[in-house]
């Protein structure tokens, strides 16, 4: 994307505000805590000399040539196939800085561990709703969630807000202006965010890295180490800047992203179709291999080209890891170890009052305001053992904990839900508990809700939480016992269980309070 030109007349009016901006952040930076943002500018360019100094010219760029001509054709394809996204074609047409930065800001926070396609609806209500960081200054926490409900990782839209709130109360208004400041003053915003942000909006020639990036560089440099090691990881950032076009940095990272996302994909990539291919020694050592193998000779390893006499170079594959021929480029990169998400269990329950006044109402409760899904909404819930022995205790407790005594009533389990998160995976016991008497259970407790089912569709709650209501309406206790659908959704609940889910969940028949253990 072309950095749209300034009217001559307003030209010394940007020096004077970049001047006055300047001032502002220093003032910041000098009297708030700003956060640790890592090594500074001339630490980072003397850790790249350093690295770049011991790895072999095989994974380097050595050649301003080479550079040249990547820059070239990645641009040139950039402009032909970019997808029309609504965060571009906010940015392009946005003369006003403040506002080029913040629309560029919640398209890159959105697009953090979510698809595109997710995305989209997200940030065009987003920003109908909230189109200046003054507006999103000015909401309530409340409706951040209720919109941000199920594009996940919550935590992304209030640091979002936290962020808008900080540049109106303490900077004036106005967004950092460099990748530097902008990490270090704003929260929430790391490295590859604040890059973004200074290369698409403000012109600075700062290099990003995101997954799709890693995959396109450990290719065109063969490099075949655990990408999320700290060496490999500085390597590519170096990477990053190197290569990143001074004249057009916004749309250079944009495009690096782009072509990792559309071409140069995890599987599958279409390399026949890729800019770059000329200069990709993935590729090239594709074509290696093939040679060799039609003449029927073993794998030569990327050591021939890389470090014949200084023994295993840091950024190939480990000896352990032998070249796959069916992967192709594929088996670029590594892919990184990660650690199994944690397991936890959970019961709750869909607690209604078919016969409230205005219509049959459900319990929800606010969760804190700190740790997993912060501040939204849930029906009530409580952490328990896998073995289920003691769930429908512990959870009519916990129910009673809200709404005070309630009746001697069949809390009936009717299936599981589970969901992981990023570091957790966590199964849902699911019950249902109806209120048939006349008179509505009430409560003025904080952080407590009876919402229609319409209201509960709109309100800030979990996906987990929208599932969870799905198996309670596929299986409302005392309304569809018997009934074809009961049976039909019983049946197909229980085709998916192993035997010994099926045995367990056996266990689970109506349970009345009274008859608690």
């Amino acid at each position: 994307m072309k950095k749209p030109r300034a009217a001559a007349g307003s030209r010394s009016r940007h020096r004077k505000q970049s001047s006055s901006q300047e001032g502002r952040e220093k003032r910041a930076l000098s009297s708030s805590q700003a956060k640790p943002s890592g090594p500074d500018g001339l630490a980072r360019r003397q850790e790249e000399v350093v690295l770049q100094a011991s790895v072999s010219p095989y994974h380097l760029f050595r050649d301003t040539a080479e550079v040249t001509v990547l820059r070239k054709n990645l641009l040139s394809w950039y402009d032909l196939e970019k997808r029309d996204l609504p965060w571009r074609r906010q940015a392009e047409g946005e003369m006003d800085l403040d506002r080029r930065a913040y629309a560029v800001w919640v398209s890159e926070v959105m697009l953090q561990q979510t698809q595109v396609a997710t995305v989209i609806n997200y940030y065009t209500r987003w920003m109908q709703k909230w189109p200046t960081l003054q507006d999103l200054a000015s909401a309530s926490l409340e409706e951040v969630n209720q919109l941000w409900a199920g594009l996940g990782y919550y935590s992304r839209g209030r640091r979002l807000q936290e962020g808008a709130r900080k540049v109106i109360e303490e900077l004036g208004g106005h967004m950092p202006r460099t990748a530097e400041t902008l990490q270090q003053l704003l929260p929430g915003v790391g490295r590859y965010t604040a890059g973004a942000i200074a290369s698409i909006a403000f012109g600075q020639a700062a290099g990003v890295v995101d997954g799709n990036v890693v995959r396109v560089l450990c290719r065109v440099r063969a490099i075949g180490a655990d990408p999320s090691s700290t060496l490999v990881s500085q390597h590519l950032w170096s990477l990053a800047q190197q290569l990143v076009d001074p004249a057009r940095p916004g749309d250079f990272n944009q495009a690096a992203m782009e072509l990792g996302a559309t071409v140069c994909t995890p599987q599958r990539p279409r390399c026949s179709q890729c800019p770059m291919q000329s200069l990709c020694r993935a590729h090239q050592r594709v074509e290696r291999e093939q040679l060799l193998a039609s003449q029927s000779l073993p794998s030569s390893g990327d050591v021939e080209e890389c470090a014949p006499n200084t023994g295993q170079c840091q950024l190939c594959a480990p000896p352990t890891e032998p070249w796959d021929q069916t992967l192709g480029v594929a088996n670029f990169p590594r892919k990184a170890s990660r650690r199994p998400p944690r397991e936890e269990c959970s019961a709750t329950c869909v607690l209604e009052q078919p016969r409230a006044v205005g219509g049959a109402r459900i319990l929800l409760v606010q969760r804190p305001n700190s740790g997993l899904l912060a501040g939204l909404w849930e029906f009530p819930s409580v952490t328990v053992e896998p073995s289920r022995q003691h769930q429908p205790k512990a959870l009519l407790q916990e129910l009673q904990s809200w709404v005070g005594p309630l009746p001697a009533t069949r809390l009936q389990h009717l299936g599981q839900v589970v969901h992981t998160f990023s570091h957790i995976k966590l199964t849902y016991q699911v019950y249902g508990l109806t209120l048939e008497e006349q008179t509505p259970v009430t409560t003025s407790l904080p952080g407590v809700r009876w919402l229609t089912r319409e209201e509960f569709h709109t309100a800030a709650v979990s996906t987990a939480m929208k599932k969870v209501f799905r198996v309670y309406e596929g299986q409302q206790p005392g309304t569809c016992k018997g009934s074809r659908r009961s049976q039909v959704s019983t049946l197909s609940r229980q085709k998916k269980l192993s035997p010994g889910q099926k045995v367990l969940d056996s266990f689970f028949q109506p349970y009345t309070s009274a008859g608690a253990p």
